[in-house]
Parts: structure tokens; C-alpha cells; sequence
């Protein structure tokens, strides 16, 4: 017995020691690797743009976390745009190469990297692009470059943009499990699929309404920078003009046809070193670099909070916003004597309603003491605008969704299931409304009365947030909420929004309301260190882990629908929530 209980410590302190062997060497690695020391880049260097793997707006930190490039999965757009802008001013490099295949970035995030490159070739810098597939949203970016270049075997998919939603009534009805669902807002259809089989004719119009003004603002840009009309942009999306890579340059979609060492040719030729070696610097080295370069410098500043994914009640992440994060964020500018202004990037579909009042009223105590200024990203929906309402001005990039003024509640049903294979649940309670709800038994009327009344009190506190941050009439709001989503171009026709641009056109507003012309910047909030994430994940496979796993096991289109279902089935309280799960191809 002594035998075995030795052999068992003796594995367990074996296993002990690897793990912190295991953690010491990517802690040496990092430091080793960290620094402005140990990036080199030469004259005469190309940036190799590679955007594999998801984008978030900001991944947290200010780039002293030595470990955030090991264990973070995303890359943070706002690290990628300061990149981008430092490179532009660098004198050893001459050129962007855009090498992509399957950007992972929402239609906002993918515009704003499109201005920023625009933007380096202002300093008469050259950007040549080259993929063996293009993506529409990785064609829609290379158009920014001078030269398009592709496999001669590769492919282009350029057809336009298009919309699926999935709908769960039937299976509802055979499984006997469903959702019981009270809403208010006649396009508040996140619920929708759990109530009909097929899409409304109120859902179908938004969605085209909404995908037709991306498309136009994506054409409009892609067309001038191709030399072609509208028209004919067009036309070749209805034709499949560019589905083989001969068709996509005879049809001026594409400038060649080429191999990979053959594009390196061309790169060599840009840089004026056709026989020598091409000197590449890739964007995450570079990045590294980038963060030691402050292009904003100030003794005043202005403190950039970032409030990014679904709103849920509590502390809140790199991934979801909870009123603790973004609460301490707010009063700390606020309560900061060097900090003259507050822009909040908001990029989420909404979610709790309480959590959105919560954070939209520390949004308006900041702004009592100093200026507001939203810029929105890929998404900024229901409660992402509910929180946003309070700022004094409110920036929206052309293709960020947003909107979507409404409420919802979901309540998981198993009455059918139960009825089917034999359960029988009874209550009791001191009380006629002590027992106010079961999964087991139908919904009672007394019951959802109580919460269509909780609905019709939050959408008219939503109608009256708005009307007083926008200036408006609850009925004029009303005219444009009812649930529906706008894109930033129609939103700010209709009033939700004041001005179309990027992150670094709310930080001029912000700084025009301050009366401040030099500032620096800090950012907000500051999450976990990668390291501190690493040893959490120890203990179990981190969240990543666990979907990467999922998605393996399920498939692609199976693990789509469960990630549809799940946020109805999880969410608790009444929702302010994007209207469905807008999956744009």
C-alpha cells in the first residue's frame, strides 16, 4: 500500500513539475521575445498582412502584457489600425502585401481596416494583394490595393450578399420542448423562428432593406477603386463573372493571374530589389513594434472604453460585457482629472435589459461631467444602442448594424416533452402566485401577463432613454424602434445616429467637445493577462477549447443552429437583444 500511495505522489508532483516547467518556458519565451529590441526591420520591407484567426476591437491591455500574443486567440483591430498608421510613416517600409484567405472579421471591422490602408497609401506607398481564394469580404478589402493577384487555380466569390435564418417550430412540435415567447417590437423577430416555420414579411423586408444598403456602400467603394461602374459591378455579381480566375481579370475584377513565387517577383520589382531577398516583416511582429510608437501624445487624455460582445449581468470580459468591467471603466475616466473625454466603442447585439439600464446610466453621470462620444463597430444593437444613447454624439461606420430598439422574453417549455413520456409535476405553494412558473406544466395566463407588462415597461423606458439622448419624441422613436435594424448609413438618415466614420473620428469629436488639441489615449477596461487566462484554463478547457470542440464534433451547419438556440435557451430576465442571429454571406 505504502508502494502504490509513493508511486501516486510521485506522478502527481512528475505531472506538477511539467506543468510549471511547461508555463516557465512560454514565460521565457515571451520575455525573450518581447520588446522593440527584437523586432529588426530593414529598409526597403514590405508588411505582410496575413489576418488569420477572429478580430475583436481590443483584446485588453495597453501591450505591457509580454504573454498576450501566446495565449490570446484574437488579434485587436485597434492594435492592426495603429499598425497600420505607425507603418505609414515609416521609412523602411515601402509597401503592404495583403496576404488572406477567410478574413474572420465582422463588415465594420473589414471597412475600417479598408480606410486605414486608403489611408497608407496617402504617403505614396504601394499595397499589392494575392490569395488562392478570395472570400467577398477578403475581395472587398483587396480592392484597396493597387494590384489584385490571384492563383491561376484559385477562386473568387463575388455574388452579392445574402442572409439565412434558421427556424425551429416544427422541431419544436415533434420534440415537444419549446419556448414560450413574449415580445414587443412588430420586427422583433430574434424570436421568431421558435413562433412560425417560415420568415414574416415584416423580417424579410428589414433583412433586405439592411443587406441591400451594406452591399451599395461595399459596391460604391469596391467599384471606384476597379474602374468600373456600379452597373456593371453588379452585373457581374448576378452573372458570376468571377467564378473562374481567367473570367474574374478578363471582366476587371482581378489584375493577374500568378503563382506564389511569382507575386514574391512582383514584390521584389515594387521595392526596386528584383534580384535580391525580399526583406518581410509580418503584421504581428510589426504590431509588437507598433505599440511601442505613441502617434498621440498629450498631457491630456482621452480614455477609449471598449464594451464588445453579448450584455450579461456581472463582471464581464474581453467577450461580454457586464455592468462591474464597464461601470469601474466609466467612473475611473470620469473621476480622472487628466482625462477630458470618454469615446465608447460599442460592438455587441444587445442582451440584458437590466445590465444595458445599469450601464446606461453610468454612461450619463459621465457625461454630466464630461463629453460622451460613441463610435460603433460591427454591431450595435438593442441594448449595444440602449447604452449607447446617453453620449452626446454617436458615430457609426457605414456598415455597422444597429438599432433594433426593442424587447423580448424567452422561457424555456417542456410541458409537451413531460406529457409524452410520463412526467407529471405538481406544485404547491402558501400563495395564489407563489407558484408563478413550471417547465413542466403550459404557461398560465396570470404569468405571462405579469411579463407582457415587465415587456411594455422596459420598451417604453427604451423609447424614453432614447428620446431624451436623441432629442426626440417617444412617437418619433417608435417610428424607427418596433425592433427593427438599421445599417449606419440609414440609421443616421433616421436620426439614431449623427455622423458616418471610424474609431479615429469619434476621437476628433470627442476632443473638438473637449476643447483639447494634443491628448494621449488610454484604454479601457483592462482584462486578465493572457498568463492569468492560461492558469485559470489549467483547470478545465477554456471556452474556446470547449467550442473548437463542438464545432469538430458537430459540423459546421448542425453547430450553427445550436449556437442560435443556446442564447434563448441560456439568457435570464427580459431582453434587449438584436432581432435574430444575422448569419451575411
Amino acid at each position: 500500500m505504502n508502494f502504490l500511495r509513493n508511486l501516486l505522489a510521485a506522478i502527481i508532483g512528475c505531472l506538477v513539475a511539467f506543468g510549471i516547467l511547461f508555463v516557465m518556458f512560454f514565460i521565457f519565451a515571451a520575455l525573450l521575445g518581447s520588446g522593440e529590441d527584437a523586432i529588426e526591420v530593414k529598409q526597403n520591407t514590405v508588411l505582410e498582412m496575413q489576418l488569420q484567426g477572429p478580430i475583436a476591437d481590443y483584446v485588453g491591455g495597453d501591450g505591457a502584457d509580454p504573454f498576450a500574443s501566446l495565449f490570446e486567440p484574437a488579434r485587436g483591430l485597434d492594435d492592426i489600425l495603429h499598425a497600420i498608421a505607425v507603418a505609414k510613416g515609416d521609412d523602411r517600409i515601402k509597401g503592404i502585401s495583403l496576404n488572406n484567405n477567410f478574413v474572420m472579421a465582422g463588415m465594420a471591422q473589414a471597412q475600417a481596416l479598408r480606410k486605414a490602408l486608403a489611408d497608407f497609401k496617402e504617403a505614396g506607398k504601394f499595397i499589392y494583394a494575392y490569395a488562392d481564394f478570395y472570400t467577398q469580404k477578403d475581395y472587398y478589402l483587396a480592392t484597396v490595393a493597387d494590384s489584385i493577384f490571384i492563383n491561376p487555380v484559385g477562386a473568387l466569390d463575388f455574388k452579392g450578399l445574402s442572409s439565412e435564418v434558421l427556424f425551429f417550430k416544427e422541431l419544436q412540435d415533434k420534440t415537444g420542448i419549446k419556448m414560450e415567447v413574449i415580445r414587443h417590437g412588430k420586427y422583433k423577430s430574434a424570436v421568431e423562428p421558435f413562433l412560425e416555420n417560415e420568415m414574416s414579411e415584416a423580417n424579410r423586408l428589414q433583412i433586405r432593406e439592411l443587406i441591400q444598403s451594406l452591399w451599395d456602400n461595399m459596391l460604391t467603394e469596391m467599384a471606384a477603386a476597379r474602374g468600373l461602374s456600379e452597373t456593371e459591378m453588379n452585373t457581374l455579381a448576378d452573372t458570376l463573372g468571377g467564378r473562374l480566375p481567367k473570367m474574374a481579370k478578363n471582366n476587371g475584377l482581378l489584375d493577374g493571374l500568378v503563382f506564389a513565387d511569382v507575386y514574391v517577383d512582383k514584390l521584389k520589382r515594387a521595392v526596386e530589389v528584383p534580384d535580391g531577398d525580399l526583406e518581410l516583416v509580418s503584421l504581428e511582429d510589426y504590431t509588437r513594434y507598433a505599440k511601442t510608437k505613441k502617434l498621440k501624445k498629450g498631457t491630456d487624455r482621452i480614455a477609449v472604453i471598449f464594451a464588445q460582445g453579448e450584455i450579461l449581468y456581472g463582471e464581464g470580459g474581453p467577450d461580454v460585457i457586464g455592468q462591474d468591467l464597464i461601470n469601474k471603466a466609466l467612473k475611473k475616466a470620469r473621476e480622472d482629472e487628466k482625462t477630458k473625454a470618454v469615446v465608447l466603442r460599442v460592438n455587441s447585439p444587445g442582451g440584458s435589459a437590466l445590465t444595458s439600464d445599469l450601464i446606461w446610466r453610468e454612461v450619463l453621470l459621465t457625461r454630466e461631467k464630461k463629453p460622451v462620444v460613441v463610435s460603433m463597430g460591427n454591431v450595435a444593437a438593442s441594448g449595444g444602442y440602449y447604452i449607447a444613447s446617453a453620449a452626446n454624439a454617436i458615430f457609426a461606420e457605414p456598415t455597422t448594424i444597429t438599432g433594433s430598439i426593442g424587447v423580448f422574453g424567452t422561457v424555456p417549455n417542456l410541458s409537451g416533452l413531460a406529457a409524452d413520456i410520463g412526467i407529471n409535476a405538481e406544485q404547491v405553494g402558501t400563495h395564489k402566485n407563489a407558484v408563478d412558473y413550471s417547465l413542466f406544466e403550459p404557461m398560465g395566463d396570470t404569468f405571462r401577463n405579469v411579463v407582457e407588462e415587465s415587456i411594455e415597461h422596459t420598451y417604453q423606458t427604451f423609447l424614453n432613454r432614447v428620446g431624451e439622448g436623441r432629442n426626440m419624441s417617444m412617437a418619433q422613436v417608435d417610428s424607427v424602434a418596433q425592433g427593427r435594424v438599421w445599417s449606419g448609413v440609414d440609421a443616421q438618415r433616421v436620426g439614431l445616429v449623427d455622423a458616418l466614420g471610424g474609431l479615429e473620428d469619434a476621437l476628433a469629436k470627442a476632443a473638438e467637445l473637449a476643447n483639447i488639441t494634443e491628448y494621449g489615449i488610454r484604454k479601457y477596461p483592462k482584462y486578465k493577462t493572457g498568463l492569468e487566462r492560461l492558469m485559470e484554463d489549467l483547470g478545465g478547457a477554456s471556452a474556446n477549447t470547449r467550442k473548437a470542440w463542438l464545432r469538430d464534433e458537430m459540423g459546421e451547419e448542425l453547430y450553427r443552429a445550436w449556437e442560435s438556440v443556446r442564447p434563448s435557451v441560456d439568457q435570464k430576465g427580459i431582453q434587449a437583444k438584436m432581432p435574430f442571429s444575422l448569419n451575411i454571406k
